[in-house]
């Protein structure tokens, strides 16, 4: 017989499926020829699956209150905890203009838009420029880590599209402590440093002047023996071929340190 104590716990957490009686036996449809309950019908739900409706309740109207249909089917009209009427005109335009835009998830969703397939050719045409690999085949004894693409929409403080930013990642939770990688610790600046210099410059008088390089990040040579896949889109000269990695790339451990 099937223990008491397991039958009583999981009534707790299905309830609806089989009861349990005063003489703590349970009660149940299916039994074995030996009279046993069987596990496997304790185990399923009896629950009704219906669609989800949890999308009843988003925000779908920048309108008052008082224009709503409060006889829709909004269970709970997010008109009656939030207000759009405290915001410029500006700052609704933005509000409302980020969320009107999809980021694709994927390598397969991004491929059905030109501007995303532009932004990609760019970023492997910046990797292959920098040296960051060259193609080889797989060592026997190597194991190669995965990458991907994550998409980004850079906004202006108006709402509108500022450009859209890829980066090729690594999947650096793959690789392997004094294989792929020794040491992760990389030093920073710190804010105290940073007040130092901007009070100094203060002081004196000094021009200060702020640049960003273009792929930074990525310039750091990689000392240890890393392969990785191709990332998607990347056209191979033989099959069969890896990248193996002589600069640093978003994701890896030793990313920040290089």
């Amino acid at each position: 017989m099937i223990d008491h104590y397991k039958i009583q716990k999981i009534s707790l957490q299905n309830p609806e499926n089989y009861n349990i009686n005063q003489d703590n036996h349970a009660t149940s449809t299916e039994t074995d020829q030996d009279g046993n309950v069987d596990v496997d019908c304790l185990r399923r739900s009896n629950k009704i699956i219906k669609p989800q409706n949890f999308l009843n309740d988003y925000h779908h109207s920048i309108n008052n209150s008082a224009q709503m249909d409060l006889k829709g089917k909004t269970k709970y009209l997010i008109p009656f905890v939030l207000s759009y009427s405290s915001l410029s005109n500006r700052h609704l335009h933005f509000t409302m203009t980020i969320s009107s835009y999809i980021e694709p998830k994927n390598y397969e969703e991004a491929c059905k838009f030109p501007k995303w397939i532009a932004t990609m050719k760019k970023e492997l045409e910046a990797l292959q420029a920098n040296k960051t690999w060259y193609l080889t085949k797989l060592p026997n004894n190597k194991v190669p880590i995965d990458c991907k693409w994550v998409y980004k929409i850079k906004y202006k403080s108006d709402g509108s599209i500022e450009r859209y930013k890829t980066r090729l990642v690594a999947k650096g939770y793959t690789q392997i402590e004094g294989i792929d990688y020794l040491d992760t610790f990389s030093p920073v600046a710190k804010l105290t440093t940073v007040r130092l210099l901007l009070a100094l410059a203060a002081t004196q008088h000094w021009y200060l002047h702020q640049l960003d390089v273009d792929n930074a990040f990525l310039h750091g040579d990689l000392i240890e023996e890393v392969y990785m896949l191709p990332p998607p889109g990347l056209i191979l000269p033989q099959s069969n071929q890896v990248c193996k990695l002589t600069k640093s790339l978003y994701g890896l451990k030793q990313a920040s340190r290089q």
